[in-house]
């Protein structure tokens, strides 16, 4: 049993290696880019690496209790899915960005004014009179889902959460085989499933906060603020494309 110990040890220590995947931090870093708070980032690596040890401690946990098989062809269509989610996070952020344009003044003094209330960023026609603004602060839709949820910030961590969730039933069936031929006993391989979880939400944690410490000082020069969030925005949007490529032609998702 002592033996046991330092194998469920260096389980943790994979699991903050494997939250250093490319694709976790791609998909993190589309995240994170659009934050100005160092604490809001690691916070989102605690959820995402939260969705992800669940979806492993239940999917690789059945997978080991007992015996299910996954058949390659569902196994790839979930790593497609991680494809997908990664164009989607990387439109999300290049959409955020493009609105955040400067603001430009009409003949009439309405000008087109992009702005942000809380996460939220839109654009309207807008003057600084009152009645010119527009639409009042209670009118936008955070403010709708903070008078819905005010008490609590659970619609705002569910977002890593999804997506760690996703990247969880793409990874559980091969970590899941990795334990079987080391660990016999069925115990041991779920209690090991269990470190590589915290491993990972104590890997991902580390990341979002290191991502997003040249984030928040950019926030100082907007323009640089702004091109951070394009370059993970089209990081995101490529990287996905790749893997839909690679996924779905080469390794034959689509094809064989």
């Amino acid at each position: 049993m002592n033996t046991l110990f330092p194998i469920l040890l260096f389980g943790f220590f994979l699991g903050m290696r494997h939250a250093t995947d490319s694709d976790h931090v791609v998909a993190v870093t589309a995240i994170v880019s659009r934050q100005r708070s160092i604490w809001n980032a690691a916070w989102t690596g605690i959820f995402w690496g939260i969705g992800h040890s669940l979806t492993l401690l239940v999917i690789g946990g059945a997978i080991i209790l007992f015996g299910i098989v996954i058949p390659a062809k569902l196994g790839m269509s979930l790593e497609f899915c991680v494809a997908l989610m990664l164009i989607l996070l990387g439109g999300i952020n290049l959409r955020t960005t493009f609105r955040a344009v400067e603001t430009q003044i009409d003949h009439e003094g309405v000008h087109h004014h992009t702005h942000r209330h809380g996460d939220y960023v839109h654009s309207h026609s807008h003057g600084h009179e009152v009645e010119t603004h527009g639409h009042t602060e209670e009118d936008v839709p955070p403010a709708k889902l903070d008078r819905a949820f005010g008490r609590s910030k659970f619609y705002r961590a569910l977002r890593p959460f999804i997506i760690g969730v996703v990247h969880g039933l793409a990874g559980s069936a091969a970590v899941a085989l990795l334990v079987l031929p080391i660990l016999r006993d069925p115990l041991w391989a779920v209690a090991y499933l269990l470190t590589f979880g915290l491993g990972t939400i104590a890997g991902m944690m580390l990341i979002t906060a290191a991502i997003a410490v040249p984030v928040s000082y950019s926030t100082r020069f907007q323009w640089v603020h702004r091109h951070l969030g394009t370059a993970a925005g089209v990081l995101s949007l490529g990287f996905g494309s790749f893997l839909v490529y690679q996924i779905g032609f080469v390794e034959g998702l689509f094809t064989r």
